[in-house]
């Protein structure tokens, strides 16, 4: 069942940039609850920059679960600014080296915007990371991307 986000269990670094500006990125996947949840732990940290001057800590946590009812993966993340993204998983790709969420609901945002996270693989120990948002009507639009190699 959980053999597409094995992989992702561990400790990641890396460094990304988007709108935030260009900074270094944290996360830990790690099974809990008897392996019926992937627990997400995301740290991302932007200098302050001409375009930023206060800079930005970004953290979030995220559950992946499996949901029987809709036999799909549902990924829950709870963001220190205060929005839950509920996404439900759009597709893996045939070679399972490609997977993307896309939101049902985000929580404490006007209505109508909408969240994408993609997930290449792209060696045993190292993935691409995509987060994408769509203003109300709009078309995605890249946010971040990070490239992130396994630690541990």
């Amino acid at each position: 069942m959980w053999t597409p986000f094995k992989y992702f269990a561990g400790t990641w670094q890396g460094t990304g940039s988007g709108k935030p500006g260009t900074g270094q990125y944290e996360r830990i996947y790690e099974f809990i609850l008897n392996d019926r949840f992937l627990h997400v732990r995301n740290k991302s940290v932007y200098p302050p920059h001409e375009g930023n001057p206060q800079g930005e800590i970004h953290e979030d946590w995220g559950f992946i679960s499996r949901d029987k009812a809709r036999a799909t993966f549902v990924y829950r993340q709870f963001h220190i600014e205060g929005f839950v993204n509920q996404y439900a998983l759009d597709h893996i790709a045939q070679d399972g080296k490609e997977i993307v969420f896309v939101t049902k609901n985000i929580e404490n945002i006007q209505a109508g915007w909408r969240a994408k996270e993609t997930y290449k693989i792209l060696s045993p120990d190292e993935f691409m990371e995509v987060f994408e948002l769509a203003a109300p009507g709009k078309d995605f639009e890249v946010y971040t991307e990070c490239l992130l190699r396994r630690t541990a």
